[in-house]
């Protein structure tokens, strides 16, 4: 019996990185999972295979969550193979790492619509749908430590984290009446697929030694607190920001002192 047995969950960006990895632990706790994604199609499809081989049902659900149509469209064919939404893990990102003085403003529109928009519209269909039909559930946000710790060149993607972790406490405090749970994890340095595009092996190994943990964060670690706040053990938690970083953040803040 998992922690999650008969629970549907939509999770964003699920074809790789911190998207599969939460879509992988909730599918070993027992949750059939809509799998969405905008580009990696192929990827998506073999994550769903590896959650039907866990002996779950899957769903991919092809959707820009930049856009709002394919948004709603999205939680239509959600409801629609389901009847139901459960869990929302909420992992949409779209950066560039420019200096703000360069970034054209186009690139931090699309940063905007999609990480914070995008996010805003979807969290507000997934908790109507959880409010008509009764009986709570639960709003996951993938947010990041640079929410808090903004770093270098990332003018917009610092910004929309931020936003981030306020939409997610103001979803708390409204959506707690209706015993929905809103919370956001903030992940530290993660190794995936994205974060390769700027990072090379080398770094990969040498950054993640230097971190107090001793090694870069993975999409299961991620996963795995996904899982948590998914179940009844995080009945009593909401409005909460939940820093999984290796220690990297409180490294920060000791040599600040």
């Amino acid at each position: 019996m998992g922690k999650l047995d008969a629970r549907v969950a939509l999770v964003t960006g699920a074809a790789r990185g911190i998207g599969k990895g939460c879509a992988l632990c909730l599918a070993e706790e027992g949750a059939d999972i809509c799998v969405n994604e905008r580009e990696y199609l192929e990827e998506a499809s073999a994550t769903a295979a590896e959650i039907e081989r866990i002996g779950r049902k899957a769903l991919v659900a092809r959707g820009d969550i930049g856009i709002v149509e394919e948004v709603d469209a999205l939680v239509t064919a959600a409801l629609a193979e389901f009847g139901r939404i459960d869990i929302l893990v909420s992992n949409v990102a779209y950066e560039v790492r420019m200096s703000i003085l360069d970034a054209p403003l186009e690139e931090i529109r699309r940063t905007l619509d999609v990480s914070l928009v995008g996010a805003i519209r979807l969290a507000q269909l997934t908790a109507r749908h959880m409010v008509e039909r009764g009986g709570g559930g639960k709003i996951i946000f993938i947010s990041s430590i640079h929410g808090e710790v903004p770093f270098g060149n990332a003018i917009a993607y610092n910004t929309i984290k931020a936003g981030i972790n306020h939409l997610a406490c103001s979803m708390a405090n409204e959506l707690a009446p209706y015993h929905i749970n809103v919370n956001a994890i903030a992940p530290g340095w993660i190794d995936t697929p994205g974060e390769r595009r700027w990072t090379t092996d080398a770094q990969i190994k040498e950054y993640g030694a230097k971190l107090p943990w001793g090694r870069m964060g993975t999409p299961r670690d991620i996963g795995k607190a996904a899982a948590y706040l998914a179940s009844e053990d995080a009945d009593y938690v909401t409005g909460t920001i939940l820093k999984v970083d290796g220690g990297y953040t409180a490294s920060l803040e000791l040599c600040l002192d």
